[in-house]
């Protein structure tokens, strides 16, 4: 099994110039899905929906005269597959294809599309787009938390008993905060986003959700099961009846990666950047 040890994340490696699929290194998500009480292969009957949306700015191949070629990239990796792709990994799959040549950006997409879906043992779509203006920052819609006149001193481990609710009162709110901050798991290099909590059901006590979301501050874990674990949570402690939950990492090795986890199968969110990323 690949696990994130064995990974080339936090090694020296050497770039190759030409096309390697076999540079992907795919993780099972089942691991760190049954350390937060999922079955480790109940892919087809999780308590969520959702998809990883992947930006990658480092794309770049040659044309049949030599010329350099360059675009955007857009993944979306489902939630329901067995592997998450490491980060590190597809940085150096994609930069694989600097000195190859293909005939149009068509073939570049089929064969990246093809190579992540057999990494990620589910469909991956793959958009390319040309760089200019092919992404717009927007802010995430809500109520911004992180203002609120409190005392926080709390950091690590993740603390959902922090997650209360009013039962007496109820809402359907949007709530942000931009102070969701990780470490990866291998490296120990912090992982920055801005998150967007949608919810319809019991009243959140904001405050609590701000002391929760702090309590990931020192926490190692990678960005998917980061969002999972916060879905989850809200899920068990607050107990909506409708909730999603999506993440904007900033970017890292010319890549972001932005999950969503939601209780319904509709609304998947657009890609726009915040003006972190």
């Amino acid at each position: 099994m690949n696990t994130p040890e064995r990974s080339p994340l936090g090694r020296s490696i050497a770039y190759q110039g030409r096309y390697d699929p076999r540079l992907l290194y795919p993780i099972p998500r089942a691991p760190a899905r049954a350390a937060v009480g999922l079955h480790p292969e109940a892919t087809d009957s999780l308590p969520f929906h959702g998809v990883d949306i992947w930006n990658a700015y480092e794309l770049s191949w040659l044309d049949r005269r030599g010329r350099p070629r360059v675009m955007l990239a857009e993944f979306r990796v489902p939630a329901n597959s067995a592997n998450l792709i490491e980060s590190k990994s597809l940085k150096l799959y994609l930069n694989s294809f600097t000195r190859t040549v293909f005939d149009t950006a068509d073939a570049v997409r089929a064969v990246i599309r093809e190579d992540l879906s057999e990494a990620a043992e589910a469909p991956v779509s793959v958009v390319l787009a040309p760089v200019a203006g092919a992404l717009r920052a927007e802010a995430l819609v809500g109520d911004c938390i992180d203002d609120l006149a409190i005392t926080l001193d709390h950091y690590g481990p993740p603390k959902p008993e922090f997650l209360l609710v009013d039962d007496e009162s109820r809402a359907e709110e949007r709530l942000v905060s931009h102070l969701l901050k990780s470490n990866c798991p291998v490296t120990g290099q912090p992982d920055w986003a801005s998150i967007q909590i949608a919810y319809a059901g019991p009243r959140i006590d904001r405050a609590g959700l701000l002391r929760y979301l702090v309590s990931f501050r020192e926490h190692a874990e990678f960005h998917e099961h980061c969002v999972e674990r916060i879905f989850l949570d809200l899920l068990t402690r607050c107990a909506p009846g409708r909730l999603s939950v999506q993440a904007r990492y900033t970017r890292r090795g010319g890549l972001d990666i932005n999950p969503w986890r939601s209780s319904e199968r509709a609304g998947e969110p657009n890609n726009t950047r915040t003006l972190r990323q």
